[in-house]
């Protein structure tokens, strides 16, 4: 395993969690009425933003020529996780709802480790092709 392939890993991983997590652990509120809040819809898009991010990192895994074009691709979609959760897509209003106690931090965190990773990434494939 090559040094360079190490942020590709770890954004794969990182990425895979966000995935799993935002639909189960780590997911949006029950609410009990078995009805849908817009955290819900948050948690979908970050479904979708996770998968994404996997995708890219397995690309940039299989094609190390294009590797900092697919760590450069990451970075906006890294950026959309830390914005979708509260600030492009509404999440419930009480403070002590899952989704603001667990979803929200957890996604932030997730997301801006990806962010950085990426940026490592991006870094370390400069120069000579990986």
């Amino acid at each position: 395993m090559n040094k360079k392939t190490i942020p590709a890993l770890i954004v794969l991983i990182l990425s895979i969690l966000i995935a799993v997590g935002s639909q189960t652990f780590l997911g949006a509120c029950v609410h009990g009425d078995g009805s849908f809040g817009a955290c819900h819809w948050a948690a979908r898009a970050m479904l979708a933003l996770g998968g994404t991010q996997a995708v890219m990192a397995m690309l940039a895994l299989v094609f190390p020529k294009q590797k900092q074009g697919l760590y450069l691709g990451m970075l906006p979609v890294s950026v959309a996780g830390l914005l979708t959760p509260g600030t492009l897509i509404d999440i419930c209003k009480v403070n002590t709802m899952r989704c603001r106690m667990v979803m929200r931090p957890a996604m932030l965190v997730l997301f801006g480790l990806t962010l950085v990773i990426a940026m490592v990434g991006c870094l370390t494939a400069r120069g000579r092709n990986a």
